[in-house]
């Protein structure tokens, strides 16, 4: 069927009239009566009939102008889809993230993101660095959040975003609570160790041995935020953490942080994206952070 005389045959049956389909079209009365004249020869049926200055549809005409205008409407609707994924206003976002941003840094964001494009779907998986790095390569992923490394991939662009400062932690009635301590001295505490891998682990043992000191004894393995936190809270040991993981219990007073001299480290946060160009939902969000942040 040719789509070109349905919409000439459907903007007559709108408006009652040839005459007035084509002025509304910008084109001449007869090139659109020839063309509906050739749509019903295509078709095999009659669908106007002229009445006084205007037209009346007949039984086919009418079943073929509602069918029309579902089909116009749909096109419509595909367009206004188009023009909204390209605006970034609808479709779907993927992200990745490792634990640090994706509990502490990207709740606010993503609230944010929904308020202002409430029409995009947006999904977060929490990996560890090497699985949000996948993700992202994989096309599973279209952002990737990833803290405690600088990743650097040929195929990938990584954009700085946020520097976490480390601390150490211990309970609030511990004799270091709220005091200012050498290296050395905080090393003699029993430490809460987090699982092998962890970020804050190998900063630490990265910093003794750049000291030149001994790793502090492992007092007690936690494999998990919320374990290590709960060990400090109850009174026993140390521990080297991310701020952004610990200053809601420290504001608290649960537990105190130490000042160590000469110590200050960093666990980078930083944002990834594939080298091609980023779907509009995606871009809109990296905007959205880093002109806010």
């Amino acid at each position: 069927m040719n789509l070109h005389a349905l919409r000439l045959f459907y903007q007559a049956a709108s408006l009652g009239s040839v005459t007035l389909a084509a002025e509304a079209l910008h084109l001449s009365q007869p090139a659109v009566t020839a063309q509906i004249k050739k749509l019903e020869r295509e078709i095999g049926l009659r669908l106007l009939i002229p009445q006084g200055r205007g037209v009346m549809l007949t039984e086919a005409g009418r079943h073929l102008a509602a069918e029309a205008r579902r089909l116009f409407e749909l096109e419509g609707h595909i367009e206004e889809t188009l023009e909204q994924l390209k605006a970034g206003s609808a479709g779907k976002l993927h992200l990745a993230a490792t634990y640090l941003p994706a509990n502490f840094l990207l709740p606010k964001w993503i609230a944010r993101y929904k308020r202002a494009y409430p029409g995009v779907g947006v999904e977060l998986s929490t990996a560890n660095s090497s699985q949000a790095a996948d993700l992202l390569l994989h096309y599973r992923a279209e952002i990737a959040f990833i803290g405690g490394i600088r990743l650097d991939h040929p195929l990938l662009l990584r954009t700085p975003w946020y520097e976490d400062e480390m601390c150490f932690i211990v309970h609030k009635g511990h004799p270091l609570a709220g005091a200012r301590v050498t290296l050395e001295e905080m090393l003699q505490e029993p430490f809460i160790y987090r699982e092998e891998g962890s970020f804050g682990r190998e900063q630490l043992i990265a910093l003794c041995s750049a000291r030149h000191l001994p790793a502090p004894p492992v007092g007690l393995q936690m494999n998990g935020l919320n374990e290590t936190l709960r060990v400090v809270m109850e009174g026993y040991g140390a521990a080297f953490l991310s701020l952004l993981e610990t200053r809601e219990h420290i504001a608290a007073g649960v537990i105190s942080r130490v000042e160590v001299d000469g110590v200050h480290m960093t666990n980078p946060v930083s944002i990834y994206t594939r080298k091609e160009e980023a779907s509009p939902p995606a871009q809109r969000f990296i905007d959205m952070i880093l002109a806010k942040s």
